[in-house]
């Protein structure tokens, strides 16, 4: 179901807003309807991708666990190789 909705416009922003519609061959509702259903799926999106990392950190068991501990300042500057180092 669609609704009408009024909107308070500087007439100068209207008229550019018309020749841009008119441009794209569309009309001035269409893009104001396209730029909302943009912007809530932008927003929907960003809570859903949120949503999904706040799940993954809580069921993560890489930190946190058992046995976990963040290294000694002499294990991290001993010179031992370590994965993110080239020699």
């Amino acid at each position: 179901m669609t609704r009408n909705l009024t909107l308070a416009i500087d007439d100068d922003l209207l008229d550019k807003v018309r020749v841009l519609a008119a441009m794209k061959r569309t009309s001035v509702n269409e893009m104001v309807r396209g730029f909302l259903t943009r912007l809530v799926e932008q927003e929907t999106s960003k809570d859903e991708a949120r949503e999904a990392l706040l799940k993954l950190i809580d069921e993560s068991e890489g930190r946190g666990g058992e046995g976990w501990r963040l290294p000694t300042r002499e294990e991290t500057y001993s010179g031992d190789p370590r994965f993110d180092r080239e020699f």
